[in-house]
C-alpha cells in the first residue's frame, strides 16, 4: 500500500468519525427536544374538568384561551369545543357517519368563515361531562379539526346556565 492509499484511508476514516459525530449530536438534540416537548405538553395542559357537588360543571380554559369537554353525540364519544357563539351543536360528516346521524334537512349554516352547506339531524342525545339533553338539532358539516372533535353551542347550553370567568366556564343545571 502506498503513501496515497494510506492518506485515502485516513481521511476517508476522518470524514466518517465525523459525520457519525455530527449524527450523534443530531440525535441528542432531537431526543432532548422531543423530552422538553412531553414535559412542557404535560406540564401545561390544562386541569380536567370537575362536577361539583351541587352538579356545576367547572371547565378550565385550554392554553388555547378556548374551553373544551368530553362528550357524547347520540352516544358515540367526542371532544366538544364550547362555542357560546354557535347556534348549534355542529359535527362533521364523518363524525355524524360513525354517530348513526343519517338523514336530515339541507341547511345552509352561516360560520364566521363563510355560509357552509351541510344538514340538520333532529332529536338527537347529546352529553357534555354529566350534563345531558335528550333531543338536540345537530348540524352536519363541520369542516377542520380531527373526526372525533364538535362544536358544542346555544342549543345545548340554553338548556343550562353558563357564565364564563377569566379562567373557567361553568355550567349549572337550571
Amino acid at each position: 500500500m502506498g503513501l496515497q492509499d494510506r492518506d485515502y484511508w485516513r481521511d476517508a476514516h476522518k470524514a466518517r468519525s465525523s459525520t457519525s459525530r455530527h449524527f450523534m449530536v443530531l440525535l441528542v438534540w432531537l431526543v432532548l427536544m422531543g423530552a422538553l416537548y412531553v414535559a412542557f405538553d404535560r406540564v401545561l395542559a390544562p386541569p380536567k374538568p370537575a362536577v361539583t357537588a351541587t352538579g356545576n360543571l367547572h371547565i378550565p380554559r385550554s392554553r388555547d384561551g378556548h374551553f373544551y369537554i368530553e362528550g357524547t353525540v347520540n352516544g358515540r364519544p367526542v371532544e366538544f369545543l364550547v362555542d357560546t357563539g354557535a347556534s348549534s351543536v355542529f359535527v362533521s360528516e364523518q363524525l355524524a357517519q360513525s354517530a348513526a346521524l343519517s338523514g336530515g334537512t339541507p341547511t345552509a349554516f352561516h360560520t364566521a368563515n363563510g355560509t357552509v352547506q351541510g344538514r340538520t339531524v333532529a332529536r338527537i342525545p347529546v352529553t357534555a361531562g354529566p350534563l345531558s339533553v335528550s333531543a338536540v338539532s345537530v348540524g352536519v358539516g363541520l369542516r377542520g379539526g380531527n373526526s372525533n372533535q364538535a362544536l358544542l353551542g346555544q342549543n345545548f347550553l340554553s338548556k343550562f346556565n353558563v357564565s364564563i370567568s377569566q379562567s373557567e366556564m361553568v355550567i349549572q343545571p337550571r
